[in-house]
């Protein structure tokens, strides 16, 4: 079948997208509205559960399907409800977006003195927050013939040098997996790796007067920041026909921060 861009819709499409719901100009919120203005029914999930609700009611009111859940991504009970609400309110699921993480809330001691609680709970939520989630949507994906998973990495994982990066660079190994085991299910699984973001987190991570992003401005081949909505492109062939082919990659999206061949 020739090209068309009717391959970027994903109309009857049921898509989960968590950490949806936090501070409110963030990643979460873009990759929501950009699959609802695809057609897709969106189930926005966040331990936040008000904000998810918020971010739900504005997908309604410019005309799309959402629903808001609460959800702890490292809660296995939790994340099995959040799948039952979608299967409740839409029928199943077919796109997983594991976007839920601690960034600004998590520890960036080194490696000798980090408390291991801090390095524990970095785990449970950025790393098996992605697995528990995946594993509650899957039955569904392959009940609807296949599914999409899209998890959040980050170029801070090339290198990883803190925990913050090591979770996502585990991430990528999570990503490969899941693409291996599951790709005879026609269920694909693929990582984003933002660069430096403009969202409300990002913003408080790195203020603009941050010697970080004068070293972005020397090394990144554009521009050093971009919007959480510069993001929803590759989301959005990630998870739909148009990017059918593609499985166990990770797409960098930084302004040329990080180049891999």
């Amino acid at each position: 079948m020739a090209f068309n861009l009717d391959q970027f819709r994903l109309d009857g499409k049921v898509a989960i997208v968590t950490g949806a719901g936090g501070r409110g100009n963030s990643i979460g919120r873009a990759y929501a509205l950009g699959l609802a203005n695809a057609g897709a029914s969106v189930v926005v999930a966040d331990l936040n559960e008000e904000g998810a609700e918020a971010v739900a009611d504005e997908i309604a009111g410019a005309g799309g399907k959402a629903v808001g859940v609460g959800v702890d991504v490292s809660d296995e009970a939790s994340t099995l409800a959040m799948a039952e609400a979608a299967r409740a309110e839409f029928g199943g699921v077919d796109i997983l977006v594991n976007n839920a993480a601690l960034m600004v809330d998590i520890s960036y001691d080194n490696c000798e003195t980090i408390a291991l609680e801090d390095w524990n709970r970095a785990f449970a939520v950025n790393l098996n927050g992605a697995l528990l989630c995946s594993r509650a949507v899957i039955p569904s994906m392959r009940e609807r013939g296949g599914g999409r998973i899209v998890n959040q990495t980050s170029g801070g994982a090339y290198p990883a040098s803190g925990l913050y990066g090591i979770t996502k660079l585990a991430l990528v190994g999570l990503t490969t997996s899941l693409a291996k085991q599951f790709g005879k299910d026609s269920i694909t699984c693929n990582a984003i790796a933002p660069g430096n973001v403009t969202s409300d987190a990002g913003k408080l991570l790195v203020p603009d007067d941050s010697p970080f992003i004068q070293f972005l401005h020397a090394v990144c081949a554009t521009r050093p920041r971009g919007e959480p909505d510069e993001l929803v492109g590759a989301l959005l062939l990630l998870c739909s026909q148009a990017g059918e082919w593609i499985t166990g990659q990770v797409i960098h999206i930084d302004g040329g921060w990080i180049m891999q061949s």
